[in-house]
C-alpha cells in the first residue's frame, strides 16, 4: 500500500490542527497539576501530550480507518499496544509531543512525530514543529520535503561528506552510566561539536537538512525513530542499528546512528564501538 496525496495532506492537516488546538495553548502555560512522570523524573508527560494523542488518534481513524494507532502515551499505559506494529497490516505511530522536557521548561524545541508503517516497513514520516508551524515529510522512494504555510514544498538534502574535526552531532551523555561519561567524551573528542537538545524530532530534521551531521541514540522507541530515519534516508543520509543492520520499527533493543552521509556515519560508528 502507498498513501494517496489526499491522505498525506489530511494527516499533515490533522497534526497541524492538533498543534494549534491541543499543544500550543499549553506552551508556557502549564500548571503543576498538568505535569507528571512516567518511568523516571526525566520521562515527563503532560495533559497536552495526552490530549494531542487523543486528537491525532481520532483523526487517523477517519483518514486511515483500516490502520491501528500506536501512540507513546498509549504504550506507557498499556505496553502490549506496541506489539501491534509487528502484527497489524498498517500502523500509525505517534509521538504527540517529542521533547516534553523542553516543552515543560518553556523551550521551543519540541515537535510532533507521526509515522505510517505498512507490514513492518515505514512508508511515511512527518516531523512537525508546532511553534513555527512547519514540517518535513519523507515518503519511501519519494524523497524528503520541507513545507510550511508560506513556503512551498521543496526537497531537503543531507550534508556533504566531512571530517570529524568539522562535524557536529547529537550525543546525550545521560544515555550512558555516570562512570562511562568521561570515557565517552574522550572517545568523541575528535568531533568538532557534541550537543544534546533532547528532541528526536528536531535532531532528525537538522540531520536531514544537512544542518547537523549525525545523531546517536541508545534506545529504539519507534515513536522517536521510525519517521525520522525514513526522512534522513530519503534525504540522502545514512543510518544503521548496532553498526551493522538496517532499522525496522519492530526492533526493540539496540542503538541507532543516523548521519548526513555514509562516511560520517561510519566514523561515528567506529567511535561508538569504543564505548559499547
Amino acid at each position: 500500500m502507498s498513501l494517496t496525496t489526499r491522505q498525506i495532506d489530511a494527516l499533515i492537516d490533522a497534526v497541524r490542527d492538533t498543534g494549534r488546538r491541543e499543544i500550543m495553548p499549553y506552551f508556557r502555560n502549564l500548571s503543576p497539576q498538568a505535569i507528571s512522570t512516567k518511568v523516571d523524573a526525566k520521562d515527563l508527560v503532560t495533559d497536552a501530550d495526552r490530549a494531542a494523542e487523543r486528537a491525532i488518534t481520532a483523526a487517523v481513524s477517519k483518514i486511515l480507518p483500516h490502520a491501528v494507532v500506536v501512540g507513546e502515551e498509549a504504550v506507557a499505559d498499556r505496553p502490549e499496544v506496541q506489539n501491534l506494529i509487528a502484527t497489524a497490516d498498517t500502523t500509525v505511530i505517534v509521538d504527540p509531543i517529542d521533547g516534553t522536557g523542553n516543552f515543560v521548561s518553556g523551550l521551543a524545541i519540541f515537535g510532533t512525530i507521526l509515522a505510517v508503517v505498512e507490514k513492518g516497513e515505514t512508508i511515511f514520516g512527518l516531523l512537525y514543529d508546532p511553534v513555527l508551524d512547519d514540517w518535513i515529510v519523507g515518503v519511501r522512494g519519494g524523497g524528503a520535503f520541507f513545507s510550511s504555510e508560506t513556503v512551498a514544498a521543496h526537497p531537503v538534502m543531507s550534508g556533504a561528506s566531512r571530517r570529524l574535526e568539522t562535524a557536529r552531532g547529537f550525543l546525550p551523555l545521560d544515555n550512558y552510566a555516570a562512570a562511562e561519561r568521561a570515557i565517552v567524551m574522550q572517545t568523541f573528542a575528535p568531533v568538532y561539536q557534541i550537543q544534546a537538545i533532547r528532541c528526536s524530532c528536531h535532531e532528525y530534521r537538522l540531520v536531514a537538512a544537512g544542518e547537523a551531521d549525525f545523531l546517536v541514540s541508545a534506545s529504539l522507541n519507534p515513536w522517536d525513530h521510525a519517521a525520522g530515519l525514513l526522512v534522513v534516508n530519503e534525504a540522502g543520509g545514512w543510518s544503521q542499528v548496532d553498526g551493522h543492520r538496517d532499522y525496522a520499527p519492530t526492533l526493540r533493543h539496540g542503538s541507532v546512528i543516523a548521519a548526513s552521509c555514509q562516511s560520517v556515519g561510519e566514523c561515528v560508528r567506529d567511535l561508538s564501538k569504543c564505548v559499547t
